[in-house]
């Protein structure tokens, strides 16, 4: 198969990331909400075949010393093929300076730990009154 990766948000289907994210639970946000979402990050890698879009991911960063990585996902059909690695890679490799922090659901956690990544002992967080309740129901919190 012949993926084509993207690095920018030009021609995007944003309806296709929309529902590839909610698919995994990763947002409930409307549409143009993920726009916006990805318009508004420093770094976004999309993988597509055939001009479908089959994987995505986005990194908010400063480039220097600090990047936080979201929205990682793969389209159920293409896993295991790499593709999850490859978008973590990309993300890995352009931002090398920097100390990189992603979220991730509790049944992946041994996943990025495999590729790398540390559990840490101080993250904190202070979460939306909307969204606090499903995250502790999810085993995030």
């Amino acid at each position: 198969m012949d993926f084509q990766v993207k690095r920018n948000i030009q021609d995007i289907n944003w309806a296709e990331v929309n529902q590839l994210l909610k698919g995994f639970g990763l947002t409930n946000h409307t549409v143009l909400e993920t726009k916006f979402v990805f318009e508004h990050s420093q770094e976004v890698v999309f993988i597509l075949l055939d001009n479908q879009l089959i994987g995505c991911g986005r990194a908010l960063t400063d480039y220097i010393a600090q990047a936080a990585i979201y929205n990682i996902a793969v389209d159920k059909d293409y896993q295991g093929q790499g593709i999850g690695k490859f978008i973590i890679k990309t993300f890995v490799d352009h931002l090398s300076k920097c100390n990189i922090t992603l979220y991730t659901h509790p049944n992946t956690v041994s996943w990025y730990k495999q590729l790398g990544f540390e559990s840490m002992k101080t993250g904190m967080a202070i979460y939306h009154e909307s969204h606090i309740e499903e995250l502790r129901k999810m085993n995030f919190v």
